[in-house]
């Protein structure tokens, strides 16, 4: 039985969770932006002590790798690697995106496009849009928006969720926006489950988060065909 400790710092949102061959077990978030540093090693701890678990019991660390925040995903990614190299066990990254995508997904229709978005500041986002059957319509990207950026899905179901889509609501009256969806360590246990099983593990020495684009850089707007 594989038991994995999750971290998600990607966002403001710092969660940790603790699955068992997938299965979730205890999870532990704070919605306190800036205080990923001072609250990540306090509620890893805490975790532990109320599923009575020790360290030396994990079999794997899973982070989510971004995209997200440049400053939460490197206090994320150190303190991902201390406990894999300290406890000699492997890394397992997960898409932040990915893990919002597995909140949504089960509840909608096959064909339903799911556009899961962080925000990356001003009228951009980290993004990728995919239907809950799995087909993928365009990779994770960074992504400015403006009103017509959109206008290929117009006309299908689609739902827009996290904390990029926010800024939208406005702009895309005949969109569906589903609220309160974050990138979550309590839904990476599946993913992580999967990844375990593959034994498809980071190198500690050269893993590096996915930031999408380079800090501080702007990207020209794109658009996509569906």
């Amino acid at each position: 039985m594989a038991t994995i400790l999750s971290l998600d710092t990607s966002t403001k949102v710092c969660s940790v969770a603790i699955h068992k061959d997938g299965d979730l077990i205890g999870a532990q978030s704070y919605h306190l932006q800036k205080s990923h540093s001072s609250l990540l090693p306090v509620i890893i701890q805490q975790l532990m002590e109320n599923v009575e678990l020790e360290l030396s019991s994990l079999d794997a660390i899973a982070l989510s790798a971004g995209p997200g925040s440049y400053t939460g995903l490197r206090i994320g990614t150190a303190t991902a690697k201390g406990l894999a190299y300290t406890l000699e066990i492997p890394l397992i990254a997960i898409s932040s995106l990915d893990s919002m995508y597995e909140q949504v997904a089960p509840n909608l229709p096959d064909s339903a496009v799911l556009i899961p978005m962080i925000d990356a500041r001003r009228m951009e986002v980290f993004c990728f849009a995919k239907r809950v059957n799995g087909q993928v319509i365009w990779d994770a990207k960074p992504l400015i928006v403006d009103e017509s950026t959109f206008d290929d899905i117009e006309h299908q179901t689609s739902y827009f969720f996290g904390n990029g889509s926010d800024k939208f609501k406005e702009l895309f009256p005949k969109v569906n926006f589903i609220p309160d969806i974050h990138p979550s360590a309590a839904h990476m246990g599946q993913l992580a489950h999967q990844k375990f099983t593959q034994q498809y593990f980071e190198d500690l020495a050269y893993f590096e988060p996915d930031y999408l684009k380079e800090y501080r850089t702007n990207v020209p707007s794109q658009k996509f065909k569906v």
